[in-house]
């Protein structure tokens, strides 16, 4: 792998103005009531990008990154504040929480069509920065989706700039 810096990062954590909508409906885009309980700690939150504390209000919700027509949206589990967090801020940066893998690294060009050659899984311990970095870098490669190895649930998507 050849770590590329010149691509200037944007990270997309669940757009918060779906989010606003969840919370204020008490449902999520596929009929799941918001119900909340106590983290376990650790829960990756897609709405402010860092993993939840123990005993931190939480719920989890079905989610699908994209919200037009496509083979590849998909439905997953995500956990997210049953409130208002601010969201992420630092959408310039790499968030901190999920810069180690393992990781699923799913690439796709402007229009949203999934790239397979560039798809990458980033092992146990590995630098998921520096992988979304060099995708992004590819000619092609528009967006890059993060997500949970085992269960390829969504994290967030990062775009880039060169």
């Amino acid at each position: 792998m050849t770590t590329t810096t010149a691509v200037r990062l944007q990270v997309h954590a669940i757009d918060p103005g779906r989010l606003a909508r969840i919370r204020a409906q008490g449902v999520d885009e596929h009929g799941n009531p918001l119900a909340t309980r106590a983290a376990s700690g650790g829960e990756p939150l897609r709405c402010c990008l860092r993993r939840a504390e123990t005993d931190e209000t939480i719920a989890l919700i079905s989610f699908a990154p994209f919200t037009h027509v496509s083979p590849w949206t998909e439905v997953g589990p995500v956990f997210v504040h049953p409130e208002d967090c601010g969201g992420y801020q630092e959408a310039d940066q790499y968030p901190a929480a999920f810069r180690r893998g393992p990781r699923v690294l799913r690439t796709y060009d402007a229009d949203l069509t999934m790239l397979y050659e560039h798809n990458t899984i980033v092992p146990e311990g590995g630098d998921v920065e520096a992988e979304v970095r060099h995708l992004l870098a590819q000619a092609g490669v528009s967006v890059v989706h993060v997500r949970a190895l085992l269960p390829q649930c969504f994290t967030f998507a990062v775009t880039g700039h060169k």
